[in-house]
C-alpha cells in the first residue's frame, strides 16, 4: 500500500470494478474518472471516491449536427498548385483531401470568401467558375494557380485518430461551433441536463473547449497528414466568423490570410497583426461563450477543470484572460519536463498532470505500449525521468493515467512501479509546501515572438516540434536551478526588464523562436546592445536574430562578434584564430553542426570549432556585458548541463556553486524550508555524485533512475 494517499486520478472501467478499487488502494488513489470510450458503474460511483467525468463540449452531439448542418464547424482548404496549359483549368476541389473528413462548402455565403490565386504572379483572379465541386480558371498559360474555400469538418479528429488507431467502433462524430447562437442555447441546455443527471460526478473535466488543433488529412497514402499544427487556429474558421470578426476589428479577414501562399501561418511563424486579431477575436468567442458552460457547472455546485489538450484552441493558460474562464484546475497530458511547467505556470487552484504511457494499445507516437511488442515498465520510467526534474523545480498538485485499466492485466510490473511514482509524485510535493527550492543567481529570459503567451511550449509535443532547437533548450531549463522569463519583442522594445540577467535567443531564421521580423525593429537591436553593454548577458543559439536587409545576417553580430553566411560573405577573407576550449564543456556534449558561422573582426573567443575550423561555440565582451554563441541545441543530459554551465559563463557566475551535482547524470534540489536535499539520477545506472551545501560536501550514490532524500 501506499504510505501516503490522494493526489491521483484513476481511469476506471465498468465490468472491471475488482481491478479499479484494487489499482485505487494501491496507487493511492482518491478520485476515478471516466475516459473517452469507458463508463463507470454504479458500484464505482459509490465507492467513496471522488469523480471526474469527462465532457467534450463539441462532439457527440450529432443528431444536433443534422439538424442545423450550418452549425458543424469548418476550416479553410487550398488545392495544390495547378500549372495551366492550355486555355482554361479546370480544378476538382476536393479530390486532394480526406473525403471522410471534409464536405464541400459551396453555400452563396461561402462563395462570397472562395479566392482564386495566380500564384506564379502571387495575386488574386476574378476570371473563374464553379460548378459541382469544380473552379475553372482562365488565366495566363503556364502560371500556377490555386482555390481556397471553406469546407465542413464532418468527422472530428481526435475520433477519427482512435478509430483509426486505436479501432474505436461508433459512429462518425462531428464537431459544433459556438460561433452560432443555436449552437450555444443547445449547449447550454444540453449542460443544464448533463449536470443535472451527473449527481455523483464532483469534477467536470471540458475536453477542452470548442476548437481543436489542426489535423488535416489527405488522400494518398505516402502524404495522409498534410498539414498538422497543435497551435494553429485554422479550425476556429467560418463564414460568420468572417462577418462578425469585421464587424469588431473593422476589416475583413480573408481566406489567404490563412493559407499565406499555401504555406498556412503555423504556429511557428511570426504571427502579424491580423493573426494576433484572429486570435484576439477567437479568444473572446471562446471565454464569453465556455464560460456560460462553466457557470452552470458550479451552479451544481461542481468544479470545472479543463484539459489543456484536444480541442484547446482559443484557451491559451499563459494568457493574461484565462482567469476569466472561471476554470477551478487545468489538466495537461505531459511527455516532457517542459509539459509539466506549462500546466504549473497556468493561473488557477489546481495543477494536474495527465502521465504517459496512456493506457491504450498504441502510444501516440504509433508504437505499441500495452500490446503485443510494447514495455509500458520502460516507457513509464523514461517519461517520469523527464518528469521528475521539471517537478522538483515546480510543483503540480496531482498526477493521474488515462485510458483502459483492464489493459494494465498481464504486466504486474507496471502496476508495482506506477505504486512507487505515485509515492514519488507525493513526496517531491509535498516538499514544495514548505517554500520554492534554491536557485542559482542569474534570472534567465527566453525571447521570442510570442513572449509569455507561449511560455513552456512551442506548439504540442516533444516529438512534434523537435526540429526545433529552442523546444530542447525549454527541456533542458525544465529541469535546471533557474528563475525563467518569457519575453515578447514588445516587452523589450522600451528597454529589457529590470531583474533579468541572461536572455535566450534561439531558433531558425525566420521563426516565431528566433524572432524573424521582429529583429527589423530598431528600437529592439538598441535595447539588446543596451542590455548587455551595461553589464547584461545574451545566449544565442542556432539563427537567433536573423534577418536579410542589413549589413550582417544576424542583428545580435555586434555583440556575439560573429555572424552566420547566407551567401553574401562569398568572395570575403575569414578571421583565423585559436580555439580556448574551456574546461566547463561536459564530456559527450555535443557542439557540431554548422558551417556557416564565421568571426565578424577577429575579437570573439572560439570556445569550440568543428573539424573544418568553423566556430560552434563563441564568447564575445561586449562593453561589461557578454555574447556567447552556440551553433545548435538537442537535448540530452550532457547538453542540459552544457546549458546551465553557459548560462552561469555569460552571466560570469562561478561553475562551482552550492546545490549543484559534479556529476551531469545526476542533479539536485534543494528545500531550505525543511533543510531537505533532493538528488535524482536520470540514468538506468547507478552514479555516485558529491554536492556541496551549506554543511560540506555531502556524497551520495543514487540507484539507477532513483531518488535519494537527504
Amino acid at each position: 500500500m501506499s504510505k501516503k494517499m490522494g493526489g491521483f486520478t484513476l481511469p476506471g472501467e465498468a465490468g472491471y470494478e475488482g481491478l479499479t478499487l484494487e489499482l485505487a488502494k494501491k496507487w493511492g488513489a482518491d478520485v476515478i474518472r471516466d475516459s473517452d470510450g469507458t463508463a463507470l458503474s454504479p458500484e464505482l460511483l459509490e465507492a467513496g471516491y471522488d469523480i471526474y467525468s469527462t465532457i467534450c463540449v463539441i462532439r457527440e452531439h450529432n443528431d444536433f449536427a443534422r439538424q442545423h448542418p450550418e452549425c458543424r464547424q469548418q476550416t479553410i482548404l487550398s488545392t495544390p498548385p495547378a500549372v495551366l496549359t492550355g486555355d482554361m483549368l479546370a480544378i476538382n476541389l476536393m479530390e486532394s483531401f480526406f473525403a471522410q473528413q471534409f464536405e464541400l462548402n459551396d453555400s452563396e455565403e461561402a462563395l462570397a470568401f472562395w479566392q482564386v490565386y495566380d500564384r506564379t504572379e502571387n495575386k488574386p483572379v476574378e476570371a473563374w467558375q464553379y460548378k459541382d465541386g469544380v473552379v475553372t480558371v482562365q488565366g495566363e498559360k503556364w502560371h500556377t494557380y490555386t482555390v481556397s474555400f471553406f469546407a465542413y469538418r464532418i468527422w472530428e479528429e481526435i475520433s477519427m485518430y482512435n478509430h483509426t488507431t486505436n479501432n474505436w467502433q461508433k459512429e462518425h462524430l462531428m464537431q459544433i461551433d459556438p460561433i452560432h447562437s443555436a449552437t450555444m442555447d443547445y449547449l447550454c441546455d444540453w449542460m443544464e441536463n448533463w449536470c443535472a443527471t451527473h449527481q455523483q460526478s464532483n469534477v467536470v473535466r471540458f475536453t477542452s473547449m470548442f476548437y481543436n488543433f489542426v489535423w488535416i488529412w489527405g488522400t494518398h497514402d505516402n502524404n495522409r497528414h498534410l498539414f498538422t499544427d497543435w497551435s494553429s487556429y485554422d479550425f476556429t474558421v467560418s463564414p460568420r466568423a468572417f462577418k462578425l470578426f469585421k464587424e469588431q476589428f473593422g476589416y475583413e479577414i480573408a481566406l489567404e490570410d490563412f493559407v499565406n501562399k499555401g504555406l498556412r501561418r503555423s504556429g511557428h511563424t511570426v504571427p502579424d497583426k491580423r493573426k494576433r486579431d484572429w486570435m484576439a477575436f477567437i479568444g473572446d468567442v471562446v471565454i464569453k461563450e465556455g464560460k456560460k458552460l462553466i457557470d452552470i457547472v458550479h451552479r451544481y455546485n461542481k468544479k470545472a477543470y479543463v484539459f489543456y489538450d484536444d480541442s484547446w484552441v482559443g484557451v491559451e493558460p499563459n494568457s493574461p484572460r484565462f482567469p476569466e474562464f472561471g476554470f477551478d484546475g487545468l489538466i495537461k497530458c505531459v511527455f516532457s519536463g517542459f509539459e509539466v511547467r506549462l500546466c504549473a505556470n497556468a493561473p488557477c487552484q489546481t495543477h494536474e498532470i495527465r502521465l504517459h504511457p496512456y493506457l491504450f494499445p498504441v502510444g501516440l507516437g504509433g508504437l505499441p505500449t500495452f500490446a503485443e511488442g510494447g514495455d509500458p515498465t520502460r516507457d513509464a520510467k523514461a517519461y517520469w525521468a523527464h518528469v521528475r526534474r521539471a517537478l522538483l523545480r515546480k510543483p503540480v498538485d496531482r498526477i493521474g493515467l488515462g485510458g483502459y485499466l483492464s489493459l494494465t492485466n498481464g504486466y504486474p510490473d507496471f502496476v508495482d512501479y506506477m505504486e512507487q511514482l505515485s509515492d514519488e509524485f507525493r513526496d517531491i510535493r509535498d516538499l514544495h509546501q514548505g517554500g520554492a527550492p534554491y536557485v542559482l543567481q542569474p534570472k534567465v529570459a527566453v525571447l521570442s515572438a510570442f513572449g509569455s503567451l507561449r511560455a513552456w511550449t512551442l506548439s504540442g509535443h516533444f516529438h512534434e516540434t523537435d526540429a526545433h532547437d529552442l523546444i530542447h533548450v525549454l527541456e533542458s531549463l525544465s529541469g535546471l536551478p533557474f528563475d525563467v522569463a518569457f519575453l515578447s519583442f514588445e516587452d523589450i522594445q522600451s528597454g529589457v526588464p529590470e531583474g533579468i540577467d541572461v536572455i535566450i535567443s534561439c531558433g531558425k531564421a525566420g521563426t516565431a523562436w528566433s524572432g524573424g521580423e521582429c529583429w527589423a525593429d530598431s528600437k529592439v537591436v538598441e535595447a539588446m546592445n543596451e542590455f548587455v553593454f551595461n553589464g547584461g548577458a545574451v545566449l544565442a543559439i542556432g539563427e537567433a536574430s536573423a534577418v536579410k536587409g542589413y549589413d550582417t545576417y544576424l542583428r545580435l553580430a555586434p555583440i556575439l562578434g560573429v555572424d552566420i553566411d547566407d551567401g553574401r560573405y562569398f568572395c570575403h577573407g575569414k578571421w583565423d584564430f585559436q580555439c580556448e576550449m574551456p574546461s566547463f564543456l561536459p564530456q559527450g556534449a555535443a557542439l557540431e553542426g554548422r558551417k556557416d558561422v564565421r568571426l565578424t573582426d577577429g575579437t570573439a573567443k572560439v570556445l569550440y570549432a568543428c573539424g573544418d575550423n568553423t566556430p560552434q561555440l563563441t564568447s564575445h565582451v561586449f562593453g561589461k556585458g557578454r555574447g556567447v554563441y552556440l551553433c545548435g541545441f538537442q537535448y540530452s543530459l550532457e547538453n542540459t548541463r552544457l546549458l546551465q554551465n553557459l548560462i552561469l559563463y555569460a552571466a560570469d557566475q562561478p561553475m562551482g556553486q552550492k546545490y549543484v551535482t559534479d556529476n551531469l547524470y545526476t542533479e539536485c534540489a534543494y528545500f531550505s524550508g525543511s533543510d531537505t536535499l533532493v538528488v535524482i539520477n536520470n540514468t538506468e545506472h547507478a552514479q555516485e555524485t558529491a554536492i556541496e551545501t551549506d554543511k560540506g560536501t555531502v556524497k551520495i550514490t543514487v540507484p539507477p533512475m532513483g531518488t535519494k532524500v537527504i
